[in-house]
């Protein structure tokens, strides 16, 4: 689905990410970890077309990304940021149709669309009349997973987007998104510095530090084979798991 090939990016003549190069899966969530400034959300943007790499090349199903195809590519693309980036002046369900509207589907597939996902996220049609300042964080996300979703775009790329939410909000949308990525089957990239997150996510998990991969693999690999003594040092630094789930998402084992 999506390949970096020898992908970089600098700002001020400092590196943000040095020459990468990465296969993520189809139909998998592939997770982005590591401390702040490591390069993981850049990569992202690099790959939603928000930046566009100094080196190297980006493949959109073998495709690979520039200037001039970047706003038909990224109508392939479903992307949600922290605190969802909705628009304030326009209400959930003109945040979620945008799109389809200025591309012109008709009425009647963007009505039946909205109705579909409401569904798919549990928000109900009263939130939806809501602007997004009378929402709760956690339905304000859920209107940017259905806007990101408004499309049915094959690749969806998530930029921390539970960072600013409260715990139990976040415990909750952990378990919603779970259930939706297992639903839809589609091709995931999720960043987060959360180990915890990161291990309950990801069928692939992509370790990242000062815009280097460090390692990559499942989360038995990076548990148990350690690449490197930073890999030891970033899981040892993670606070205790939420109680009730365990680094893989399974219950946690009687005391």
């Amino acid at each position: 689905m999506v390949v970096l090939d020898k992908v970089s990016k600098a700002y001020a003549g400092q590196a943000a990410v040095a020459p990468v190069s990465l296969e993520f899966a189809s139909k998998r969530v592939t997770v982005l970890i590591g401390p702040s400034g490591c390069g993981k959300s850049t990569l992202l943007r690099m790959i939603v077309g928000l930046v566009l790499p100094d080196t190297g090349r980006i493949l959109i199903d073998g495709e690979a990304l520039t200037a001039d195809n970047t706003l038909r590519l990224r109508h392939g693309i479903g992307y949600v940021i922290q605190e969802g980036g909705l628009f304030p002046h326009l209400t959930a369900e003109d945040n979620v149709a945008l799109l389809a509207r200025f591309l012109k589907r008709e009425s009647s597939w963007i009505s039946a669309r909205l109705g579909e996902l409401a569904d798919l996220t549990r928000l109900s049609s009263e939130h939806l009349k809501r602007y997004p300042r009378y929402l709760s964080g956690g339905q304000r996300q859920r209107v940017s997973i259905m806007r990101a979703l408004m499309l049915d775009p094959p690749l969806l790329l998530f930029d921390e987007p539970l960072g600013a939410l409260d715990p139990i909000t976040r415990y909750e949308l952990q378990e919603e998104l779970k259930r939706i990525f297992g639903a839809l089957g589609k091709t995931v990239m999720l960043v987060t510095h959360d180990m915890n997150e990161a291990g309950y996510f990801g069928d692939h998990i992509v370790l990242m530090r000062e815009g280097r991969v460090v390692q990559q693999g499942g989360i038995r690999d990076l548990l148990e084979r350690p690449a490197e003594p930073f890999v030891q040092q970033f899981i040892r630094a993670q606070r205790a798991f939420p109680a009730g789930r365990t680094l893989e998402g399974g219950p946690a084992a009687a005391a």
